[in-house]
């Protein structure tokens, strides 16, 4: 009661002192009113939160879930793949990456040159980038976290791509692969969509909350071009290739459950409203497409596989990812049963029927559920169906942009995919040779076994 009185004392007093300066000082006043732009401790948590998430997601979770899906001789392999993509990466993006991705020197809204496909270099080796630079919708976290969440997402990208062409290349050619593919595929993508007024895509109004075109279609699509130019592992289809060890599975799968919520609610770059309802679709979305995924399986196989809704979870991830900040509950409940059940047919009945040996379904789970999921976006963003995006007034007409933005990204990372590796094979060979093959990349590249004879 006594620390009440003394707040209301203190109170009244800085009521009077006000008033009292009123007269004397209006310039002072007129400052204060006008608002500063200042550092939200907040929002900021949330973000090194999030960022902490999405690393998570990759090392361990992306190399548990694809580690325990390969064969117990190239367990290793898989996972030295994804922790070398993460340490060339950072440096990568330190370097030039974020710079080409999200530097805004150039770039005018609704007019198109060279800066709406690359940023400049004028954050080169983070340039300018101090303790107290502030970034973000309104200018509210540090821009070195920004910097480092979006490293997190620039690390998870390539490292997708590994499911599709495991088991057969060359440690050292995907080195070089993915440092040359970050450069020329992802940051422009990322550029294109996520840079602000003057970017292409999104100038065209393309809506991609949390990486829909820039993470999933591009990895995915990147992935199937790997697994077409390299050819099939030595004895598929014919020979068994089940994998060894699916605990580890579904505890990477559990992992990139949990580290999403970091990607698509942290994609709001703020703790508010926006990242509570993407959280919330995310969920709803996830469970959607596990449950699809996994009736789908049993209806059609007889039995549901603990493979089956590992796999579904990361399709409704996938699909829920564009749309995450732009839809109601019921629009990601939609969006999730879809990719479930789509995503399982296409990385089931639709591969076998192509023939083509994508390892760990990285197109089929990522290529299809992001395509699906940056269609659906168009159609669940409009407010008439839940959604939340004023802009979507016209649904057909956002869905023409929708697929406007997936046509362009699947051509454009399609064919500079296909020249990167074409060029590398001719350089220095892309594939493992055979007996190297037969005796696992654990021990062929690396020296180690990841299991006990």
């Amino acid at each position: 009661m006594t620390l009440r009185k003394f707040a209301g004392l203190g109170a009244l007093l800085s009521v009077v002192s006000g008033l009292a300066m009123a007269d004397d000082a209006p310039a002072t006043v007129a400052a204060a009113a006008a608002p500063a732009l200042a550092l939200n401790s907040g929002d900021t948590a949330w973000m090194l939160t999030s960022t902490a998430l999405v690393l998570l997601m990759t090392v361990p979770g992306l190399a548990l879930f694809y580690g325990g899906m390969v064969r117990s001789k190239n367990i290793l392999s898989v996972m030295m793949q994804c922790f070398a993509i993460t340490g060339l990466v950072s440096i990568l993006w330190m370097l030039y990456g974020y710079s080409l991705a999200f530097d805004t020197t150039g770039m005018t809204a609704n007019v198109v040159n060279f800066n709406s496909f690359f940023g400049s270099m004028a954050k080169a080796f983070l340039a300018g980038i101090t303790p107290s630079s502030i970034t973000g919708p309104a200018a509210l976290i540090p821009e070195s976290v920004f910097v480092t969440f979006q490293m997190t997402f620039a690390i998870i990208t390539p490292a997708l791509i590994v499911g599709a062409f495991a088991e057969r290349m060359k440690f050292s050619a995907m080195l070089i692969f993915m440092g040359i593919w970050l450069t020329l595929v992802y940051a422009p993508i990322a550029h294109m969509v996520w840079s602000g007024p003057g970017s292409l895509l999104g100038d065209m109004g393309v809506l991609d909350f949390a990486g829909g075109t820039v993470v999933h279609i591009n990895a995915g699509v990147a992935g199937l071009v790997a697994c077409l130019v390299m050819g099939k592992r030595k004895g598929y289809p014919s020979t068994p290739m089940a994998p060894h060890n699916l605990g580890y599975t579904l505890i990477g799968a559990g992992m990139l459950w949990v580290g999403w919520f970091g990607f698509n609610a942290g994609s709001a770059a703020a703790a508010n409203g926006t990242a509570g309802m993407a959280m919330l679709v995310t969920q709803i979305a996830t469970a959607a497409a596990a449950l699809g995924w996994m009736f789908a399986e049993w209806l059609t196989h007889g039995k549901p596989s603990a493979l089956g809704i590992a796999s579904g979870v990361v399709a409704g991830l996938v699909a829920v990812t564009p749309a995450a900040g732009f839809v109601g509950p019921v629009g990601g409940l939609v969006i999730g049963l879809a990719a479930g059940v789509v995503c399982f047919f296409c990385a089931t009945t639709l591969k076998r029927k192509l023939g083509y040996d994508d390892s760990l379904d990285a197109f089929g789970v990522h290529g299809i559920g992001g395509i699906l999921g940056a269609i659906l976006t168009g159609v669940f963003a409009a407010p008439s169906l839940g959604g939340f995006t004023a802009s979507v007034t016209d649904i057909g007409a956002q869905v023409w942009i929708q697929c406007k933005g997936v046509g362009f990204t699947v051509i454009y990372t399609a064919i500079i995919t296909y020249v990167i590796l074409k060029v590398l094979d001719l350089v220095m060979g892309l594939r493992v040779t055979e007996e190297e093959e037969t005796v696992g990349l654990d021990l062929a590249q690396h020296n180690e076994r990841g299991y006990n004879l």
